[in-house]
């Protein structure tokens, strides 16, 4: 009995596309070195030309050239080696990084130009002393950051619990309402209003009660609330809708109030980020000028209260100085820049605690 066999089959060979899927690779290496002789041919290129003219070397077109060089060579080479596909995906990612490195410019220089000049300018006299009796030399910023304190932190008391319970009502109560589409419109209406007309609604309020011309720091507070309230409403209103349904519905089925749901579940479960967008809202309005010079107005006395008299703040405490410039100018410059790097170390100080207080309170995930 003869046992017949098949004959071996051979492999199928790879198809063309699974070919191209894996066929060559650029090492780790190939784009950095396209990157490094992109910039030494482009500077070699606007060194020359620098030279010719006269004039300084053109750092922004170095830049500019490089980047598109770079871009160009590592699309070619890496879609000749690697395929289009490849050659594409690094295209698109060396675009966004481009992009990302452009926006960083104009962030990296205004922190460098108000550090550099602001360091300059501090001194102990800065932090002790107002610009009482001050004229040329001397002085401090003293009152202004009492000042600047006091307004945010009165706006920031009238405008937290307005936002937060509006953007529970949003989310909580009023789903599919007329009146939370209503609130909802308004405070994206809001949201765009630019921050001289929040200084024109409060001083003509306070003007209608109390004559025209006053001046005092509870109407910056004011005008700054209504720029920060429809910040909070959003951020928070986008925060609560984060939460999952499934733990409202857990504690509605142990008959929890929903008032108390809210407030034992859903809000410590979203006070991470809570907390992030309140300390978002006081960024944006700490660094107002145009409303507070309204309300508030100019002064170079020290003034703790609210409701009476003009109080001075950081923002215009730097506008007024470097507008206003007396003998020698370069003291009211240097005030000026100082007041603007003391205003960037608050609102870095108050992001700091609110993101200290947002891992404090943050519900505990791990067992």
């Amino acid at each position: 009995m003869t046992i017949t066999t098949a004959p071996p089959t051979a492999p199928l060979a790879p198809s063309p596309a699974a070919m191209r899927l894996t066929n060559g690779r650029l090492p780790r290496w190939a784009p950095w070195s396209i990157l490094g002789g992109s910039a030494a041919v482009t500077f070699g290129f606007f060194a020359v030309v620098a030279v010719a003219s006269g004039s300084a070397l053109n750092v922004a077109g170095f830049g500019i050239v490089t980047a598109l060089a770079y871009l160009v060579l590592i699309t070619v080479i890496s879609s000749v080696v690697e395929g289009r596909r490849k050659g594409v995906d690094r295209l698109v990612t060396g675009v966004v990084t481009s992009a990302f490195l452009l926006a960083m410019v104009p962030l990296v220089s205004v922190a460098w130009t108000v550090v550099v000049n602001g360091v300059a300018g501090l001194s102990a006299e800065f932090f002790t002393s107002s610009m009482r009796n001050v004229v040329g030399e001397g002085g401090g910023a003293l009152h202004a950051i009492v000042g600047t304190l006091l307004i945010t932190l009165v706006a920031a008391v009238i405008s937290i619990p307005i936002g937060l319970f509006t953007a529970i009502y949003l989310v909580e109560y009023g789903a599919g309402r007329r009146l939370a589409q209503g609130i909802t419109f308004l405070v994206d209406v809001m949201t765009g209003i630019p921050s001289i007309v929040a200084g024109l609604f409060a001083y003509a309020l306070f003007a209608l009660f109390l004559g025209p011309g006053i001046r005092m720091g509870f109407m910056g507070s004011v005008a700054l609330a209504v720029l920060m309230i429809p910040v909070v409403v959003r951020s928070s209103e986008e925060m609560l809708r984060l939460v999952p349904n499934e733990l409202r519905e857990a504690a509605f089925a142990l008959g929890v109030p929903k008032w108390l749901t809210i407030v034992k579940v859903v809000l410590p479960t979203s006070i991470a980020g809570i907390t992030t967008g309140v300390m978002l809202s006081v960024s944006r309005v700490i660094g107002e000028t145009a409303p507070l010079l309204l309300t508030a107005g100019v002064t170079a006395s020290m003034n703790f209260n609210l409701f009476e008299g003009r109080m001075m703040t950081l923002p215009v405490f730097a506008y007024s100085q470097y507008m206003n410039q007396g003998i020698p100018a370069q003291a009211y410059i240097d005030r000026a820049w100082a007041a603007a790097f003391v205003l960037i170390v608050i609102v870095m100080a108050l992001n700091l605690i609110a993101r200290l207080v947002a891992k404090l309170f943050a519900p505990k995930l791990g067992r």
